[in-house]
């Protein structure tokens, strides 16, 4: 299995946690199971984003809410908000992921997973979180 499909069963998981309120830990040891996430390189990046996400929901939620205009959190297509999540993460946080390709792959998430509108909502909200997090790093240095 590859990054493309570990970020897919990434994007189910967050998706799942939004809907079954039970355990974390209890829900990831049997998602990873059921899906066979055993290869190492595939299991560290997939622990490292749905845990990401889970640590960091409240700042990826500002982020998103701030830029997708018209839209509370919790108004938005859980699928979309998933995508969303995953990628503002990974913009965010993981270093060695382009933010082109985190927003590419969201997008494609999106044609896949949500509805005729979301590969436009969630590319427009991506980019500018993209935009804020540059923002960011650069004030950093």
């Amino acid at each position: 299995m590859g990054r493309r499909e570990t970020r897919e069963c990434a994007m189910k998981f967050i998706y799942q946690t939004m809907i079954q309120k039970e355990d974390v830990d209890e829900q990831i040891n049997r998602f990873c199971e059921e899906n066979e996430l055993t290869e190492a390189v595939e299991l560290g990046y997939f622990l490292d984003i749905v845990r990401g996400v889970a640590d960091h929901a409240e700042e990826l939620d500002a982020r998103i809410a701030r830029h997708a205009k018209g839209w509370t959190i919790n108004r938005m297509p859980k699928v979309d908000l998933s995508i969303m999540r995953l990628s503002s993460y990974e913009m965010a946080y993981c270093e060695d992921i382009p933010a082109s390709v985190s927003i590419n792959e969201a997008v494609e998430l999106s044609k896949q997973y949500g509805d005729d509108q979301s590969k436009s909502f969630v590319n427009g909200v991506l980019a500018k979180v993209w935009l804020e997090v540059q923002a960011e790093q650069e004030t950093k240095k």
